[in-house]
């Protein structure tokens, strides 16, 4: 489509097709700014990534309210929209030129499906699937091929589960989810009691909830516990790897990056942003809007708005000021020799 057509679609705030309207080039699909052919759209965040439009072969881009970026771009040429969120509105760009493979709705020959299965509307049902009994499925739901689904779970409408994935008992999905390859919704929370003799199986009768909105990345799981819930709030995102114990309560729309870990019975707000690798350790509360950069190891409660990083996780602040000092430890330590040597010469 053409540009003029593209910001009208988008709801641009800003254009350079006021000033000119001949630059109004055609565009075919979107790209990387770096790796951009002619008749693509990009987007550049900031000042930041500013030399990459003196270099870039697209003949649009996405950019900030920042007259410098705009002057630049249109020296080169290069037509431009503008908005104060340029990742965002690239984000929408993307959903207008691509759309992920959805099977057509049916029920593949070799799927194994209960009787007593209650199935909305344009469900999809792909080659060896299993659907034990007492689940309930909604419109428009899209199942990929080799997942299982355990008894009495109920998945909301419109949501997507990918291959390979499993259901366990009970769980409970929301609509709009999205469930990816590997994941494990539901599985057995690490539950044992210890015994002079070993160790002694507490059964875990307990279920699984994704709100509304929920996405999980390939391979992670979500544990049910032995008794109650593990709950994920609304529109939460989880990447890759990443591990719910048993009785976690996280909020709504919160985001964890790959290889997360949060112990049992942990309890994460609203809004909450764990990097890679964070770790929660059992019991430990995170109040809303908590940043953990990554690695971070949080063992204890966090009070709300708080950005934390290191291992033990402190205060961001804090942190900087302890990682400035690092590499002055040696010459700190040989100091501290010195002034220990001549203070037992000193005392002789």
């Amino acid at each position: 489509m053409k540009l003029s057509e593209l910001s009208q679609k988008l709801g641009a705030d800003q254009t350079s097709l006021a000033a000119y309207p001949d630059r109004d080039p055609e565009i075919t699909g979107v790209t990387a700014i770096e790796a951009a052919q002619p008749q693509t759209i990009s987007y550049v965040e900031g000042d930041k990534f500013a030399s990459l439009i003196d270099t870039t072969a697209a003949s649009a881009l996405i950019l900030p309210f920042k007259e410098d970026l705009q002057t630049r771009a249109t020296a080169r040429g290069i037509a431009w929209i503008a908005t104060r969120e340029p990742r965002l509105l690239f984000a929408r760009t993307i959903a207008l030129f691509y759309q992920p493979f959805r099977p057509s709705a049916g029920i593949h020959p070799s799927a194994v499906i209960d009787e007593s299965v209650k199935l909305g509307e344009d469900v999809s049902i792909s080659a060896n699937v299993v659907i034990y009994p007492n689940v309930t499925i909604g419109n428009g739901v899209a199942i990929f091929p080799n997942v299982v689904i355990y008894p009495d779970v109920t998945i909301g409408d419109r949501t997507l589960l990918h291959a390979n994935c499993v259901i366990q008992e009970r769980a409970q999905i929301g609509a709009d989810c999205v469930i990816n390859s590997g994941a494990v919704i539901g599985g057995e929370g690490f539950g044992f009691v210890p015994v002079p003799q070993g160790w002694v199986k507490m059964e875990q009768s307990g279920s699984v909830v994704l709100e509304d909105g929920v996405e999980v990345g390939c391979n992670s799981t979500i544990d049910r516990p032995a008794v109650g819930e593990t709950r994920i709030g609304k529109n939460t995102k989880l990447d890759n790897l990443v591990h719910v114990g048993h009785g976690s309560q996280v909020g709504e729309n919160c985001a964890m990056a790959a290889q997360v870990g949060l112990s049992g019975a942990v309890q994460l707000g609203n809004r909450v942003i764990l990097g890679g690798q964070v770790g929660v350790a059992n019991q430990a509360k995170v109040g809303d809007g908590v940043q953990a950069g990554a690695k971070a190891g949080i063992h204890s409660s966090v009070e709300p708005g708080t950005i934390v990083l290191g291992t033990p996780a402190i205060p961001y602040k804090l942190f900087l000021k302890v990682a400035a000092l690092w590499n002055r430890l040696p010459e700190m330590n040989q100091t501290l020799k010195q002034l220990q040597k001549q203070m037992n010469q000193d005392k002789g």
